[in-house]
């Protein structure tokens, strides 16, 4: 706790970041606060609470944040996924999913498994990503809303981050675990995202205890998070290319 609130800390006094976001688990919200103000009693910080997200209280509160001079705001990791992106960068977002289930189908049909089980699984999530789109198409951004993009934040802090491991990945893999996704993780990436445009890659810092503990491919995930940029210019983005690089699938009995 004390490494990440005295790096926010100094990355401001320094001018490498003007506003931090600390995502902490909604029941330690109040000790952060605490701990920050142990290590640096005069700190400007704005914490959460349940009452602020509450929907007749949320634009307020997300107006507060975009228009005052913090420190660090504080809040629980559900209320942070309250706060939407924009429209325009969620179907961005969908566009390169579609694109990556797409060439990977492409594969698998020139290589011959066009009728595999990885196919049918890879199809039926391209028909889910169409579906989301086509309810996207008309969505405009809402004068109520106030969008993430929009708060001034300039570094985000997660704690706990490994609760955020779920992305979806899409793959031609059979019998390997991989993640279905998750609607949290996907709204992180999107965020993550906005903060690496805005700061060449340097936006996002991450703090867990066990970044690896179900799959290996959790691995790749952090990596998709905090490396996006570095794995595009590898040819690395795709799951698949990660996996034939630095993975070898084995069966194994007990």
């Amino acid at each position: 706790t004390f490494e990440m609130v005295a790096a926010s800390m100094e990355a401001k006094r320094l001018g490498l970041c003007q506003k931090s976001l600390f995502v902490v688990p909604n029941h330690l919200t109040e000790q952060w606060a605490s701990e920050f103000l142990r290590l640096y009693p005069s700190a400007n910080i704005l914490v959460t609470t349940k009452k602020d997200f509450e929907t007749h209280n949320r634009k307020k509160f997300c107006a507060r944040i975009a228009t005052g001079d913090y420190d660090a705001i504080i809040m629980g990791h559900s209320q942070f996924s309250l706060i939407p992106v924009s429209p325009e960068r969620e179907r961005a977002l969908l566009w390169q999913q579609e694109d990556e289930i797409t060439r990977g189908i492409e594969e698998l049909n020139h290589s011959g498994n066009g009728r595999s089980f990885s196919v049918k699984q890879m199809e039926a999530s391209r028909k889910k990503i169409k579906k989301k789109l086509e309810a996207l198409q008309d969505k405009k951004r809402d004068d109520d809303t106030v969008y993430f993009e929009e708060l001034g934040i300039d570094h985000l802090f997660l704690d706990e981050a490994h609760m955020f491991k779920n992305l979806e990945i899409f793959t031609k893999m059979q019998n390997v675990g991989i993640s279905s996704g998750s609607v949290r993780a996907s709204d992180l990436y999107m965020k993550v995202q906005y903060l690496d445009e805005i700061t060449h890659g340097k936006g996002c810092t991450f703090a867990t205890g066990t970044p690896i503990s179900n799959s290996i491919a959790e691995a790749y995930t952090f990596q998709k998070y905090l490396q996006h940029e570095a794995l595009a210019e590898m040819g690395m983005i795709h799951f698949d290319c990660w996996a034939g690089t630095y993975l070898e699938a084995v069966t194994a009995g007990d």
